[in-house]
């Protein structure tokens, strides 16, 4: 089955949301080609649904998370993580501090949907 990516105009900023339906993004490879994915759109923003990520991923310790952030920041696409993020901030107060850090900056936003990263765009907190 072929993943269902959406191209949308946020903001004024192109972004390509990736189909909740694809393949989980679990290596730095896949962190690359989702940048990759990112340019062939000409997207300046990947957003990246919570059903792509591993289930381990929002655990700091192994370093997963920052890893494929730091692919997206390196190649200069900025990278939201889309969906409830509510229940791992609420395990770990390491993790409430890093979201919070993130969404005071422009390169990783976490937002509960689409329409939630729509109006911070919008609304120019890019």
């Amino acid at each position: 089955m072929e993943t269902t990516d959406i191209t949308h105009t946020l903001g004024g900023l192109t972004v390509l949301e990736l189909g909740a339906d694809g393949p989980v993004l679990a290596t730095e490879r896949d962190a690359t080609d989702a940048v990759a994915a990112g340019w062939s759109a000409g997207a300046g923003m990947v957003a990246i649904p919570l059903s792509r990520l591993p289930d381990d991923v929002f655990t700091l310790s192994n370093r997963r998370l920052g890893e494929m952030m730091q692919k997206f920041v390196n190649y200069r696409i900025r990278l939201a993580i889309v969906g409830d993020v509510g229940p791992a901030i609420a395990a770990s107060d390491a993790f409430r501090d890093f979201v919070r850090e993130a969404n005071r900056r422009t390169e990783v936003w976490f937002v509960a949907d689409i329409a939630e990263l729509d109006v911070r765009l919008a609304t120019g907190a890019a």
